[in-house]
């Protein structure tokens, strides 16, 4: 199980419904427009294959209190934070260090997604590292963090994101 995280409008929905349609092209491919999108109220069961099936479960933004609630059985997680939202970034990294300090998740590969990348406003990942301190946070997690930038909108950046959950999900490289 991967769980997908993030506070709500950072571009969860609409990530999951690019990873479904790129990985079955197999990685390849014109994404075509963006789909339309809803807030998701509760949570969301997505399998994509990605040489074997793997099922993302993305919870809504404003079920924040009650995340903890699914990290049983989670193996890998995806954290999104908006990129072009600064007055969200404090409360993105708090959800962050509640996570990576959650038991149940100490042994899960966690890749950090700073989406929304093709908006004119979006910080660098340099500025995002600097005001969340994330090098500090990284180096005294006990999981295994890589960071990403995306555009779930353009679809850049997310034949990396197939890769990382391929490899972490025991596919062939």
């Amino acid at each position: 199980m991967c769980l997908l995280l993030g506070a709500t409008g950072v571009g969860k929905s609409l990530l999951v419904k690019r990873l479904q349609k790129l990985s079955s092209q197999d990685g390849k491919g014109d994404l075509g427009d963006p789909p339309p999108t809803r807030p998701t109220v509760g949570t969301d069961l997505t399998d994509i294959t990605v040489h074997r099936k793997i099922t993302i479960r993305e919870l809504g933004g404003c079920m924040g209190p009650i995340w903890s609630s699914y990290y049983g059985n989670c193996r890998s997680l995806l954290f999104m934070i908006d990129a072009s939202n600064p007055t969200q970034l404090s409360a993105s990294c708090v959800q962050l260090l509640g996570l990576l300090s959650a038991e149940p998740l100490a042994e899960a590969s966690v890749l950090i997604l700073f989406n929304k990348t093709d908006l004119p406003c979006y910080m660098t990942i340099e500025e995002m590292k600097s005001l969340t301190r994330l090098p500090d946070i990284i180096a005294c997690a006990k999981q295994d963090i890589t960071v990403a930038e995306v555009s779930a909108r353009t679809g850049t950046g997310l034949a990396g994101v197939l890769r990382w959950l391929q490899g972490t999900h025991g596919g062939s490289r």
